[in-house]
């Protein structure tokens, strides 16, 4: 891993997440999509970064690529020091489980299985006894303010629930690095505030997090804004005034 930078150079001590000159492109020939062209991005312990851009800018494939459920084309994905590129689908797996919380924008909860269950799945994929995962899971649920709800299915939740549920599933354990996709899309403001507060504080519980959005005021949760467009990155380091412009194009 990279030691200190020098002037003009990234500083990649300690981080938790390292994207390297990352590319992307789905299909060959005419019909390809270059998803990310030439992506890095660093993010330490402590560190939220928001992820702002238009829809098709490459939001969700760097998330993606971030938490391992995707590869890059060209370029290097490191999490905690180590590169995901030089891992075989187990021990990329275990990576995901041990060290990666990712909040899906569809939630990805498991009908057929309760609230506690759900959360517990990750730690018994692990090898984490079924008791202790289970207490672990209960735990996580209280943290996310649904201590009681541990027994029921994820039809029998509010939407607003069901996504609580998914942020205890991502933040249970050790989770070092916490990546999430439009958390608040599908709930009312109040219940957004509330999520992002557990993200927040997380985040300054000693992990690193990366918070895809469209809404600057969610974007204000964070310690730096990076801005996609294209595949490119256009802008990490402009004050949240300046989105409306970025976004439309006119801060080219």
């Amino acid at each position: 891993m990279s030691t200190r930078s020098g002037p003009g150079e990234r500083d990649t001590t300690d981080a938790v997440l390292d994207v390297r000159e990352v590319h992307r492109t789905h299909g060959a020939g005419p019909a390809a999509v270059r998803a990310l062209r030439g992506v890095s991005l660093t993010v330490h312990p402590g560190e939220l970064v928001a992820v702002m851009g238009p829809s098709g800018s490459g939001k969700s494939t760097l998330l993606a690529l971030a938490g391992g459920l995707d590869r890059p084309s060209t370029g290097e994905v490191y999490v905690e020091g180590q590169r995901l590129g030089g891992l075989d689908r187990r021990r990329l797996a275990q990576v995901r489980r041990r060290r990666i919380g990712y909040i899906f924008q569809n939630l990805n909860l498991l009908g057929s299985l309760t609230a506690v269950e759900n959360v517990a799945l990750p730690l018994e994929l692990d090898g984490t006894g079924v008791r202790r995962a289970r207490r672990l899971a209960l735990d996580a649920l209280a943290e996310v303010g649904l201590p009681e709800l541990g027994d029921r299915f994820p039809d029998q939740l509010s939407g607003g629930q069901q996504q609580r549920v998914a942020i205890a599933r991502a933040l249970v354990g050790e989770r070092r690095l916490v990546l999430a996709d439009e958390p608040t899309g599908a709930l009312d403001s109040q219940t957004g505030e509330a999520v992002l507060h557990l993200l927040r504080r997380r985040v300054d519980a000693g992990a690193a997090g990366i918070l895809v959005t469209h809404e600057a005021r969610h974007a204000a949760w964070a310690d730096r804004v990076v801005f996609l467009r294209d595949g490119v990155l256009v802008d990490s380091t402009a004050p949240l005034g300046s989105v409306e412009q970025l976004l439309s194009g006119s801060g080219r």
